[in-house]
């Protein structure tokens, strides 16, 4: 006998695929033991109601999938800390809105060009202590940025030769990963403004670390091809742990396709179910509560000014 709650479900599946499909938000699916309510975001926003006290359990997908214009690299064109996001400027309404509907109640998410281009993700690189710009950023777009971020985030323009900082550098709020070919003048500043521990690393012999990896202070997610022996020395200098994998159906770049910070992760439209199951397990979305890490981040903001 199919009951009003198995339609219920078949219903939230269907929905959930949907919009998946299009490059939806979030899906949640919330069973309370009065109702059920149903929220897709951005696309559609409905409610269903069930009175039943047999049943209490939640589910939450934790990982968005969407697009920039017709491009999956989203990755590319924004850069997500647990402090602010930056989201390329132009391009399709919906892209910044799905951003801002995730994260504004939250940190800030703010519009803006990086040398007078749009490919913003992969060129600076920044944590919740700092943001690090190339030479190549306007003194307007710096300006800009300075008064967008928080006052405790330290917003710093450098003269380094490898300008695509994205590409060459990864980190958390506590190491950093780097190109072994960085200056050590550019080494030393990472250390400083981002506040980080720094080592010069490769990732299954790729020297772009910034493309070929993506982590957060929970969890990271690495080159496919990465070996064992690489992955347990990575765990261990990042003190989080990793998993090989892809993103955008098979893709290897990492980083052009997925944008993370401590409690949700932004993909690429193309990423599978299972290319997305792992990224919510490895990052531990399903686990995080926004409000207490925020909450945990303005203590110690606090701490260090009193």
């Amino acid at each position: 006998m199919i009951t009003l709650l198995d339609r219920c479900w078949k219903w939230c599946w269907n929905e959930n695929e949907k919009s998946r499909r299009v490059g939806g938000g979030i899906f949640n699916a919330l069973i309370s033991q009065a109702s059920i309510e149903v929220f897709l975001q951005p696309h559609t926003s409905r409610h269903i109601y069930l009175s039943t006290n047999k049943f209490s359990t939640a589910a939450y997908l934790m990982a968005t999938r969407l697009q920039f214009e017709n491009s999956c690299e989203i990755g590319v064109f924004s850069k997500l800390t647990n402090a602010y996001c930056l989201v390329a400027i132009g391009g399709s309404e919906n892209f910044y809105s799905t951003f801002e509907s995730e994260l504004a109640h939250v940190i800030p998410v703010v519009k803006t060009s990086i040398g007078g281009t749009r490919i913003i993700g992969r060129l600076c690189i920044g944590n919740k202590n700092g943001l690090l710009l190339p030479h190549t950023t306007t003194d307007q777009e710096l300006q800009h940025l300075r008064n967008s971020l928080p006052d405790a985030v330290v917003v710093q323009r450098i003269d380094e030769r490898l300008s695509a900082l994205g590409n060459c550098i990864a980190c958390n709020d506590h190491v950093a990963l780097t190109h072994t070919d960085l200056d050590k003048e550019t080494e030393e500043m990472i250390a400083d403004v981002l506040g980080v521990e720094v080592f010069r690393q490769t990732i299954a012999g790729n020297i772009l670390v910034g493309s070929y990896c993506t982590f957060s202070n929970r969890g990271g997610l690495v080159h496919p091809h990465t070996s064992i022996e690489d992955l347990d020395e990575l765990s261990t200098l990042l003190q989080v742990p990793l998993v090989a994998g892809t993103v955008n159906r098979g893709s290897e770049v990492i980083a052009a396709g997925l944008t993370v910070n401590d409690w949700t992760a932004f993909c690429g439209s193309d990423t599978t179910a299972t290319e997305l199951s792992v990224i919510e397990s490895v990052f531990k979305l399903r686990e995080a509560q926004p409000s207490a890490i925020v909450d945990e981040m303005r203590k110690s903001l606090i701490d260090t000014y009193v």
